[in-house]
């Protein structure tokens, strides 16, 4: 999580399989709210927005990335926690390498000692109908 005032800088991958895509899940205890994101993380100085999307996606969930494609740049402000938080997204359009990730139904990975995620897979529909909560909105576009 990025200091207050600060802007932070992120690479996430948006991974599609028929009318599925490979989201993430968040709870804002703030707003008690579940919402759902692609996954990626942080972009560190000196690293490429590219570099950091193959880097989290080993580091969180030890998988490989194939297929890369750059979709564009989001300028995401928003609150959670009762923070205002401001991120630039770099986002890309990938597919795994290993096949076996699109067999799960989900996954749980750990940010760090104290946070356990969830990742799975959603139909496009469930989001668009507001079932789930895909943030930020405006990834609908390039769904």
């Amino acid at each position: 999580m990025s200091k207050a005032g600060e802007i932070r800088v992120i690479a996430l991958g948006l991974i599609r399989n028929g009318d599925r895509i490979f989201l993430s899940e968040g709870y804002d205890p703030v707003k008690q709210e579940t919402f759902y994101r692609a996954l990626g993380g942080g972009v560190d100085f000196g690293e490429t927005s590219y570099a950091a999307l193959e880097r989290e996606f080993q580091e969180e969930i030890q998988a490989e990335l194939k297929n890369i494609k750059y979709l564009g740049c989001i300028e995401n402000l928003f609150t959670f926690n009762g923070r205002q938080g401001h991120e630039i997204i770099q986002l890309y359009q990938c597919d795994f390498a290993d096949s076996k990730f699109y067999q799960l139904e989900s996954l749980v990975f750990s940010e760090s000692p104290h946070h356990k995620h969830r990742a799975l897979w959603i139909d496009i529909y469930r989001l668009k109908s507001g079932e789930f909560r895909l943030v930020p909105e405006v990834f609908f576009e390039y769904l």
